[in-house]
């Protein structure tokens, strides 16, 4: 069962094949205000690219989609290369980070057979060996180079841990907690995030003392970080809002992205030096809804099919389901593109509206032409709904 809700846990964000990319941004407080200005896509890539952490100033790491697998990325600010380090063909690498005190980097290395492990990694060959055998960790931050404190997966929950790899010891410290770990500025602290029912709160952990303590709620954000200056960061879909627990009563906008392709902020992380913003978005739902519509055009059945959710609704409008999930799709749609020759679909108007997409559609199958409306609906970066106006 160990490695079954290990597999749950991780591989299942891999495997679906959510399109999310890296956005870096240079940040600054002007007159009271921050900005993000110099934004840059340094993942560019089809599929999951996810988990970012600054090595140092200049340099990220992060995992990313290589042929689907999870490799880890390094990239240069400086120069905006992009290089692996590592290169697993029957597994994939996550939440990579640097070691303490050291040019090394850890990972959780996940194979396809479900095993799950924590890792040490070469950084300039990508050689590894084993850190910890006696947890299946999920995401960890690094205390200090002997001490590390991490999500493990126990049963069907996430369970906080302290690990000593001096003494090769682990003690858990609370059940029902989430992926986002860090270190808490000019403390030492960690914050690590626990579920209150249906809502996320922020909590800190002294790893000497074991001591927890409440921080703040965060809603339904599961994914937070930190400021130099012990502000707190958080994500909510295309905005970021700012707390600081010492200072501030409520929560305020710290900044709000109106990039069409920074959509559900998830995985958030800021340099030593505070100067350097790295996020997690999702793709343009356009860009889903342009990926379906290629992959119709072309009778790919694959491709058509990639950007649909598994538990898709198609309904005719505006609420009469006709099917659901995607095998069905699948048994609808194959056998169209194998006997209609002439299949093409053109956009005559696309509308593009939070996570709506609406189009208007000039239709050529059989040497017949017709016109027909379109509107899909995107959730966790998969198209969920779709209903057909008739």
């Amino acid at each position: 069962m160990k490695n079954l809700f290990a597999f749950l846990f991780i591989s299942s964000i891999s495997f679906a094949q959510t399109n999310t990319e890296i956005h870096l941004f240079d940040i600054k407080e002007l007159n009271g205000n921050w900005i993000a200005t110099n934004a840059k896509n340094i993942s560019n890539n089809d599929g999951y690219d996810s988990q970012p952490h600054f090595y140092n100033n200049n340099t990220i790491l992060f995992s990313s989609n290589r042929n689907g697998e999870i490799d880890i990325a390094k990239y240069d600010v400086i120069s905006g290369s992009k290089t692996f380090i590592s290169n697993t063909p029957n597994g994939g690498e996550y939440s990579p980070q640097r070691i303490p005190y050291s040019k090394n980097i850890s990972a959780v290395r996940l194979d396809k057979n479900g095993k799950q492990r924590f890792y040490k990694y070469d950084i300039n060959t990508g050689e590894n060996s084993e850190l910890i055998k006696d947890l299946v960790i999920a995401y960890p931050v690094w205390f200090d180079k002997n001490t590390l404190i991490s999500s493990v997966i126990v049963n069907d929950t996430l369970e906080l841990f302290i690990s000593d790899l001096k003494t090769k010891t682990n003690h858990s410290i609370t059940k029902q907690v989430g992926r986002s770990l860090h270190k808490i500025p000019n403390s030492n602290l960690v914050s690590f995030m626990k579920k209150n029912k249906d809502k996320w709160e922020a909590w800190s952990l002294d790893p000497k003392t074991k001591e927890t303590k409440k921080i703040t709620n965060t809603g339904t954000t599961e994914d937070v970080c930190w400021l130099p200056d012990g502000t707190l960061l958080i994500p909510y879909q295309k905005a970021i809002y700012k707390f600081n627990p010492k200072k501030d009563k409520r929560g305020s906008l710290f900044y709000k992205f109106k990039d069409e392709n920074i959509n559900n902020i998830s995985r958030i992380t800021v340099n030593k030096n505070g100067t350097k913003l790295a996020i997690v978005a999702e793709v343009s739902p356009r860009a889903l809804a342009q990926e379906q519509l290629e992959g119709y055009n072309k009778r790919d059945i694959e491709a058509f099919l990639k950007p649909y959710a598994k538990n898709v609704k198609v309904y005719t409008y505006p609420n009469k389901l006709s099917y659901e999930g995607i095998d069905e799709m699948r048994k609808r749609y194959a056998p169209m593109f194998e006997k209609t020759k002439d299949l093409h679909c053109k956009i005559t108007s696309r509308i593009v509206k939070g996570n709506v997409v609406i189009d208007e559609e000039l239709v050529t199958a059989n040497g017949n032409t017709f016109k027909a409306l379109a509107i899909y609906e995107i959730k966790n970066g998969k198209i969920s709904i779709v209903r057909f106006v008739r």
